[in-house]
């Protein structure tokens, strides 16, 4: 056993000194590991005096990580001082091993760090289950507060900080997350999106230099109040993001000068009085229901049946059975419903048919396009309107015009990346419209500023495109840009990004997915930060 003793402490507690194990009990399901401290003295935590009087000891049984698949346990015996500070409120002080235990701790330190490592990978139901597949099963409410009691990382001044929003609940709260731009980590999440509360977190770091952000107007407040001295960058790819959103609405605008689409052949003419013709066609519950009652009340009056017959036997009333009676037709009984009602919708409804002959689908555009015209009512009226009329006529024969969505995308695509096909039919678009034309040199000029980092041209291109009167998405666009335009120019001329803030905001949803309803502020925060 002497032998062997130096090879145990070597091997289960290497790091660790005043340690001595004397032996090691193994079991079928466990190793029990008899150990003691030898350290000479211990530190008052009151007081903070060495102290060498030894009042008793005691066993302690710390867990610690399994060893060849079985569960440890350490028997630990430490000794009680009493303190040599005769006006210390602590009369008797527990000794602790560095490394190995701290107070009321009931798992040695590497056990207590491997847990942590899982519950910042994994949180809490997923981390739970990991420690149980390595042989350290605990709850997952035991990882998420071993998460909440760790300590705050140091905090860092950085000198190119990126600044964007995320989502606690969308559409509803946001917050703020500050990354360090040049070392790729995350330095501080804000319960909000305030501009003051920016501002305070900027203002205490005095040596941040320049500010990556989107033109959001409570980030450009904020930066400004808070980094007077800092350089704005707004970020090019929001920028070119929001180019291509006017664009899209200036194509959407000269829709009229895409290629037409060809010529609808001729309908075939129904015959009156078939089940199509009539305001409840086949499929619709209402006419089915109708016909089915058609047919068994004339089946029962043919069969001999008399009405009163008839209305105890199908339980109506007998007014029901005189009505079904004299219509030769269940077509008849659908005369008066509310198909026929005259709605707000119908004065629209031409505009609709011919939207829907030119291609264009899509009931929510078609709702948009009708109440810039003045329609009143909501979307649902049109959205019933083209499921239940609409979807079943006839499309146009061969190719379609291409969508504005389609023209945007050519628009936006660099020439040489663009496919022959494609290239073909933007050429066939710009032939027929000039401001199209005018549009494609606009954003390839944009495009050409974005890539190449020349910002000292931004001021010539606004001023070129504000007097674009026949794209006035485009005018806009420049209004907006400035608006925050030393910024717009430092973006399109420094090489800083918000990149590599995105990247993060992503990490934070998925965070959040692991916690499910468990993702309040402090621990989301604690993840974010020590995890990284």
């Amino acid at each position: 056993m002497n032998e062997v003793r130096p090879q145990l402490e070597e091997l289960l507690f290497s790091s660790l000194e005043n340690v001595l194990v004397e032996s090691v009990e193994v079991t079928d399901t466990a190793v029990r590991i008899e150990a003691l401290s030898t350290a000479r003295q211990a530190t008052c935590p009151g007081c903070g005096c060495p102290s060498r009087r030894i009042h008793g000891s005691y066993l302690r049984f710390p867990h610690d990580l399994p060893t060849a698949g079985k569960s440890a346990v350490v028997a630990l015996r430490v000794r009680r001082f009493v303190c040599a500070e005769g006006t210390c409120p602590r009369k008797t002080l527990a000794e602790q091993v560095p490394g190995l235990t701290r107070r009321f701790g009931r798992r040695t330190e590497r056990l207590r760090s491997t847990l942590i490592s899982v519950g910042l990978a994994l949180a809490g139901r997923a981390g739970a289950r990991m420690t149980g597949a390595f042989g350290t099963p605990v709850s997952r409410n035991t990882l998420l507060r071993l998460i909440a009691s760790l300590p705050d990382p140091p905090t860092v001044t950085p000198r190119v900080v990126g600044v964007d929003e995320y989502a606690q609940r969308k559409g509803r709260i946001y917050g703020t997350v500050l990354v360090d731009v040049e070392s790729r980590r995350p330095i501080d999440l804000l319960p909000d999106r305030e501009a003051d509360t920016l501002a305070a977190w900027l203002a205490e770091r005095p040596g941040i230099e320049i500010v990556c952000r989107d033109r959001a107007p409570f980030f450009a407040d904020g930066a400004t109040r808070g980094a007077p001295q800092a350089i704005p960058v707004a970020d090019r790819w929001h920028l070119w993001h929001n180019l291509g959103e006017a664009a899209e609405k200036c194509v959407y605008r000269h829709r009229g000068c895409l290629p037409p689409p060809p010529e609808q052949p001729e309908e075939p003419q129904e015959e009156p009085g078939s089940a199509a013709s009539s305001p409840w066609p086949t499929g619709h519950r209402f006419a089915e229901r109708t016909r089915a009652k058609h047919a068994t009340i004339h089946a029962l009056l043919a069969a001999g049946h008399s009405k009163r017959s008839v209305s105890r036997q199908l339980g109506m009333t007998l007014n029901t059975i005189l009505r079904f009676s004299r219509a030769t037709t269940p077509e008849e009984m659908f005369t008066g419903q509310r198909q026929n009602r005259a709605t707000r919708l119908d004065a629209y409804k031409p505009y609709l048919d011919q939207r829907w002959q030119e291609g264009c689908t899509n009931a929510w555009k078609l709702w948009e396009e009708i109440k810039e015209q003045g329609y009143p009512r909501g979307y649902a009226s049109v959205r019933d309107y083209v499921s239940r009329t609409l979807r079943g006529k006839p499309q146009p024969i061969g190719p379609r015009p291409p969508s504005a969505r389609a023209v945007t995308r050519w628009i936006l695509t660099h020439p040489d990346a663009l496919p022959e096909g494609d290239r073909i039919r933007l050429k066939a678009v710009l032939a027929n419209c000039p401001e199209l034309t005018a549009l494609v040199e606009y954003v390839r000029s944009f495009a050409h500023m974005v890539t190449q980092l020349q910002g000292d041209q931004l001021p010539e291109w606004i001023a070129s495109a504000r007097t674009t009167t026949e794209l006035p998405s485009l005018s806009r666009f420049t209004q907006h840009l400035e608006r925050d335009l030393n910024a717009v120019i430092a973006g399109l001329t420094l090489p800083w990004s918000s990149g590599v803030v995105e990247g993060h905001i992503n990490r934070i949803k998925m965070l959040k997915r692991q916690m499910y309803g468990r993702a309040g502020f402090k621990l989301l925060r604690k993840r974010v930060l020590l995890a990284s």
